[in-house]
């Protein structure tokens, strides 16, 4: 493992220990060189996926890029990093069951449906960007059926 400060490749791992319900290990490791200390985490590959858009682009999935935009939904919203890093392991899981491919409009609403549990405001901001409203009202009904709920 590199060391991220002195970039020497010779580091020691101090303690490990699983995290994530078992599905990842969290090592505490330190430098032989620097004797920086730094955490990496290993986790279990999911399959690799494509993600197919729109407009019929096919595209590598990128739970970075997902997350970004969840997070930005969730600004200045009572979410935890833990909520949202739970939410995508298990909707990674159910995805990359489905097979090679994946539709955007699927993981859109998976998406959707998460989040509804974590935090309403913060369903209503993704929801807002993912079903691309065209008018006001169009919107007003999606905010009247989460009341009804």
């Amino acid at each position: 493992m590199l060391c991220p400060k002195c970039k020497n490749r010779d580091t020691k791992v101090l303690d490990s220990r699983e995290t994530d319900g078992y599905k990842a290990v969290r090592r505490r490791r330190e430098c032989e060189t620097c004797e920086y200390r730094f955490t990496t985490f290993e986790r279990i590959e999911t399959n690799k996926f494509l993600v197919v858009k729109r407009d019929g682009v096919r595209e590598n999935y990128d739970r970075e890029k997902l997350e970004k935009g969840i997070w930005i939904a969730c600004q200045k919203r009572k979410v935890t990093e833990q909520q949202i890093s739970s939410m995508l392991d298990e909707l990674e899981e159910a995805w990359s069951a489905l097979g090679k491919e994946v539709s955007s409009k699927v993981i859109g609403d998976n998406v959707m449906d998460a989040l509804k549990d974590i935090d309403e405001v913060a369903y209503i901001r993704f929801v807002s960007v993912c079903r691309q409203f065209k008018d006001l009202e169009s919107f007003k009904k999606e905010l009247d059926s989460l009341k009804g709920k």
